[in-house]
C-alpha cells in the first residue's frame, strides 16, 4: 500500500532477531533505504518481544528516504505461551491442560493486548485473556479458566484489577 512519496511495508518479523534478508532487504533496497540501519531499528523496538513473531510496519518517504516503525503486538495465545514457558496450546482444547499460570501473568498478558482490544472495560479483555486459556489448555492458578471466570464475575479478583487498571492510568 502506498500514497504518493509514503510507502507502508509490513513484516511479520521474529522479536529482537529480524535479518537484512528477505523478505526485509529485497523490499527495502530498492527504495534506497539503508537496510542494516533499518533492521538494526526493528530489532531494537522489537527486543521485548524476543523469540515471538511481531507485526511490523515500516512507513517509509520514498522522497527524503525517511522512515517510521510501527511495532505490532503478538497474538494472545503467543503471549501466553511465553508466560507459561511452552511452545504450542493444548491439541485439545478445553479438556486437555498443558500448563498453568498465575491470575497476575492473565493480568500482564491483558494490559499488552488492551490496546488491540475492542472490549469497552479492562474486566472484560482479562475475560477474553481467559477464553484463549480454555483454547490453549492453560490453567490459571491450578484452576479451569472457566472457573476464573465465574470468580471473576463474583468479584473475586477486583482488587487484583483495580490494581492492574491504577498502573495503568497512572503510567
Amino acid at each position: 500500500m502506498s500514497t504518493g512519496s509514503m510507502k507502508v511495508l509490513e513484516f511479520l518479523v521474529e522479536g529482537g532477531s529480524a535479518s537484512p534478508g528477505p523478505p526485509i532487504g529485497p523490499a527495502l533496497g530498492p527504495l534506497g533505504l539503508n537496510v542494516p540501519a533499518v533492521v538494526k531499528a526493528i530489532n531494537e523496538a522489537t527486543e521485548k518481544f524476543k523469540g515471538m513473531r511481531v507485526p511490523v510496519k515500516i512507513y517509509v518517504d520514498v522522497k527524503t528516504k525517511s522512515y517510521t516503525i510501527e511495532v505490532g503486538i503478538p497474538t494472545t495465545a503467543a503471549l501466553l505461551l511465553r508466560e507459561a514457558g511452552l511452545e504450542k496450546g493444548s491439541g485439545e482444547s478445553g479438556r486437555k491442560f498443558i500448563g498453568d499460570i498465575s491470575f497476575d501473568k492473565v493480568l500482564k498478558v491483558a494490559s499488552i493486548v488492551r490496546v488491540k482490544s475492542r472490549a469497552k472495560t479492562f474486566r472484560n479483555i482479562v475475560k477474553e485473556v481467559l477464553g484463549v486459556c480454555v483454547s490453549m489448555g492453560l490453567k490459571i492458578d491450578g484452576k479451569h479458566p472457566k472457573e476464573v471466570i465465574r470468580d471473576l464475575d463474583r468479584g473475586l479478583y477486583d482488587d487484583a484489577i483495580a490494581r492492574v487498571e491504577r498502573e495503568f492510568t497512572s503510567s
